[in-house]
C-alpha cells in the first residue's frame, strides 16, 4: 500500500488545519462525551467535566511538550529556545502526555477538586483521544514503522522502503484498552484508583511491545528511548496493584 493521504484537511491561502488536528479534536470531543456519561451514572455534576477536562487538555499538552523537549531533543530547543512554543513545528511526547495528566489529576485531587473515583472515570476515556491522535500521525506520514515487506506494509511519502503502519497498530491498541477498562469498571466492584493503574500498566505494556515495530529513535542498550521511558510507568504500576492486592481479597475478586 502507497499512502499518498494529503495531510491536509483545509487549506486556504495562508491558513490550513491538518488532519491531525481534526482527529485530536474528535477524539477530544467523543473522551468529553464518554466522560460526562459516566459521571451522570455515578451523580456526579456533568458541568465539572468542562472544568476537568480543561486543566487535563492543558497539562497533557505542556507535558507531551516538555517531554519531547527533555527526552528527545534537549540540546536542539537549548540552542533554539524560541522553537519551545512553535508546537505546530511538531514534537510532543506521549510519554510526557501521561505524566501530565497524572501530576494534574493528583493536584486537583490535593486541592479537593476531584475525588479519586473521578481519576479512574477519567482513564476510562483517555483511550480514546490516544487513538484519534495516532490515526492523525498515520494521516501526517510521521512516527512510521521499521521496513518490513508484510502484505499490509505502508510507502509513506519520503521513505523509500514500506514500513509497518505501526501508528494503525497503537491506534487498535488503545481502542482494545479502552474496551477492557470500560469492561472491568462495569463488571467488577474494583477499589479506587485501581482503573488508573490497570491504564498505566497495560497501555505502556502495549508501548513497550509496539516500539519493536518503530523506526529507531535514540537506540540505547537494545531498546528505544520511548522503551526505556515505558519502563518506570510499569514498574511502579504493577508495584502498586501488588500492593493493593488485599483490598481485591477483601471485595472477594481475586
Amino acid at each position: 500500500m502507497v499512502s499518498n493521504i494529503d495531510p491536509f484537511f483545509l487549506q486556504w491561502g495562508d491558513f490550513s488545519v491538518r488532519w491531525y488536528g481534526v482527529f485530536l479534536g474528535l477524539g477530544v470531543g467523543l473522551a468529553i462525551l464518554i466522560l460526562a456519561k459516566l459521571f451522570k451514572d455515578n451523580n456526579i455534576p456533568v458541568d465539572l467535566v468542562f472544568t476537568i477536562s480543561s486543566y487535563l487538555i492543558l497539562s497533557g499538552l505542556i507535558g507531551a511538550r516538555l517531554g519531547y523537549i527533555f527526552f528527545y531533543n534537549l540540546s536542539f530547543y537549548f540552542d533554539n529556545p524560541k522553537e519551545i512554543f512553535y508546537i505546530n513545528h511538531g514534537g510532543l511526547s506521549s510519554h510526557g502526555m501521561a505524566l501530565g495528566i497524572i501530576i494534574c489529576l493528583l493536584v486537583l485531587y490535593k486541592k479537593r477538586k476531584i475525588k479519586k473515583i473521578m481519576a479512574d472515570l477519567v482513564i476510562i476515556s483517555l483511550p480514546i483521544i490516544i487513538a484519534f491522535i495516532r490515526l492523525g500521525n498515520f494521516f501526517n506520514s510521521e512516527l512510521v514503522g521499521r521496513t518490513s515487506n508484510i502484505v499490509w506494509a505502508v510507502k509513506f511519502p519520503g521513505y523509500a522502503e514500506f514500513r509497518h503502519p505501526v501508528q494503525i497498530y497503537e491506534m487498535i491498541a488503545a481502542l482494545v484498552l479502552f474496551f477492557i477498562l470500560y469492561f472491568v469498571y462495569k463488571r467488577f466492584n474494583t477499589p479506587v484508583l485501581f482503573i488508573t493503574w490497570l491504564f498505566v500498566l497495560l497501555y505502556f505494556s502495549s508501548r513497550f511491545i509496539l516500539e519493536f515495530f518503530k523506526e529507531y529513535q535514540f537506540l540505547s542498550s537494545g531498546l528505544t528511548m520511548g522503551q526505556w521511558l515505558c519502563l518506570p510507568f510499569i514498574v511502579w504500576s504493577i508495584i502498586w496493584l501488588i500492593y493493593k492486592k488485599h483490598e481485591f481479597l477483601k471485595l472477594g475478586k481475586l
